[in-house]
């Protein structure tokens, strides 16, 4: 039985995309009109059978030129981290001349596994997902069958291509920075289960503790941290030594503890060094200005529409995960350990 000729045939003969195959025959911008005419008369030599009068193929799936990015309303209003992403991922669509249509997602369609209405119609080619939303939620978008790329976010329950932050690499490097100057009473502070970044950037604090050959003290880690100064002073304040150095899992709370550290009377970085995550407007606000960890918001956008592309046209194949690398940004907040100071209580 002679085998079917698809778009994809097509695709491998020319050394081009699957869309760009489907723009050139269904008539669609995005392709020049040498590639088109090129399209056309290699499906007419290897005999691929089309309709080129009602705008589509006989493909499966119908071409839209629309690419989804949805995000939980949390994550959209975090706009000095995931805001910069946005826009990575819009300037890369708009290259491939897609139309890019962004979706927030609110608790009750969470909950309730509500789809955006361009996702259920099937008015999209591919998927973004923006960070985390809840492993159920983003099942339900896979189980359409339209290609997804998740950024910022895995899961094993969750198959699926994504773009990620080498978490646990770069809280290593933050974590050992501090041993090299000296600091062995290290402070952790993080909400370990909100996100897998968050639990991985604990575990590189651990792995270069171990390197070290040294164990951290389990009260010098708030691993369900809020990001609201009551919650960072109080947990300061009660702690009956004080470290001489805290590693933060974002600018957020490296901004909060830098702040509840000197309201104590503790002068950052004399008495104690502070790092954190993301390189954000806090951590270069902040006085002192906080050694971070600085992530290339730019490449998340880059990557994760790279991949997207790829996805639309490799179904079948396994998925991937790609780890971008951080950057240490060394800032005034830290330097070698000092003579530790007795905690200063409020009165």
């Amino acid at each position: 039985m002679r085998k079917r000729v698809t778009m994809q045939d097509i695709a491998d003969r020319l050394n081009i995309s699957k869309n760009s195959v489907s723009q050139a025959l269904s008539g669609k911008p995005g392709v020049s009109d040498e590639t088109r005419q090129l399209v056309l008369k290699t499906a007419k030599d290897i005999g691929y059978h089309y309709n080129p009068g009602n705008g589509n193929t006989k493909e499966e799936e119908k071409i839209t030129g629309n690419i989804a990015l949805i995000a939980s309303e949390f994550a959209f209003s975090m706009k000095s981290f995931f805001g910069e992403i946005y826009l990575s991922v819009e300037e890369e669509v708009n290259k491939r001349n897609k139309n890019l249509l962004i979706q927030s997602i609110n608790n009750h369609s969470r909950d309730q596994l509500i789809l955006p209405p361009f996702i259920e119609k099937r008015q999209v080619d591919g998927i973004l997902i923006l960070s985390h939303i809840s492993n159920d939620y983003i099942n339900k978008i896979l189980a359409t069958g339209i290609p997804t790329v998740l950024i910022d976010h895995h899961h094993p329950e969750i198959k699926a291509d994504a773009i990620l932050t080498n978490n646990r690499f770069g809280a290593y490097t933050v974590t050992k920075h501090l041993l090299e100057l000296g600091h062995r009473d290290i402070a952790f502070v993080g909400n370990i289960d909100f996100s897998p970044s968050y639990q991985e950037r604990w575990e590189g604090y651990h792995l270069a503790h171990r390197e070290f050959g040294i164990k951290p003290k389990e009260n010098f880690q708030l691993k369900d941290a809020l990001e609201e100064a009551p919650v960072i002073n109080y947990f300061i304040n009660q702690l009956e030594e004080n470290p001489t150095a805290w590693v933060c899992v974002n600018d957020g709370l490296g901004y909060l503890v830098t702040s509840g550290l000197q309201s104590l009377g503790f002068k950052v970085p004399d008495d104690a060094s502070v790092c954190s995550f993301d390189n954000g407007q806090l951590s270069q606000l902040s006085t002192p200005s906080i050694t971070t960890m600085d992530i290339d918001f730019k490449a998340f956008g880059q990557n994760a529409v790279e991949k997207l592309f790829w996805r639309m046209d490799n179904r079948d194949e396994p998925h991937q995960e790609v780890l971008l690398p951080t950057t240490l940004i060394e800032r005034e907040s830290t330097t070698k350990v000092r003579k530790k100071n007795k905690l200063k209580q409020n009165s």
